[in-house]
């Protein structure tokens, strides 16, 4: 009898190994590709020429110009991995943005040590564009935050933009 228990169970294990085949196996052996329709070949992809930053635009809001905005700064960091607060403004007027409309913060505490990172922001459209870059931040950030009602970006003390 326990012979044929055991049988039982192979079958029982076999019986559901071919429903699973039978269930995927088209699947499995149609090698025959989708046809293309023209909505899923008309949808840009991630990769498309609209999706990549090319520049400044200052009628759009401070959201459609975070890529680009995060685009300089990567750049930054790409260039020098040891930037400060001056390479992050330098480039990003350098790339058409409003110093006047900047911050930034010290690249040293009030101890005279290195900060531990350091953060950058522009004034863009009533809204802030938002980057933040140093040894202890886990590399680049850049983020869209609502303008302070100070008329800032940052909390806290900043250098002046004096260079």
């Amino acid at each position: 009898m326990a012979r044929h228990n055991g049988s039982s169970a192979a079958l029982a294990i076999a019986g559901a190994a071919l429903s699973v085949l039978m269930l995927t196996g088209c699947s499995l052996f149609d090698q025959t590709p989708p046809e293309p329709t023209a909505s899923s070949s008309a949808r840009p992809k991630p990769t498309d020429q609209a999706s990549v930053p090319v520049g400044l635009h200052p009628d759009l809001p401070a959201a459609d110009n975070l890529p680009f905005f995060d685009q300089v700064n990567q750049a930054v960091v790409a260039a020098n991995a040891t930037a400060a607060g001056r390479d992050f403004i330098d480039a990003l007027v350098a790339a058409g943005f409003d110093k006047a409309a900047m911050q930034v913060t010290s690249d040293q505490t009030t101890l005279g040590t290195e900060a531990d990172s350091v953060q950058f922001a522009v004034l863009f459209n009533e809204e802030c564009l938002v980057g933040q870059y140093g040894p202890k931040s886990g590399g680049y950030h850049g983020a869209v935050q609502p303008a302070l009602g100070t008329g800032g970006c940052l909390i806290g003390q900043t250098r002046p933009i004096d260079w």
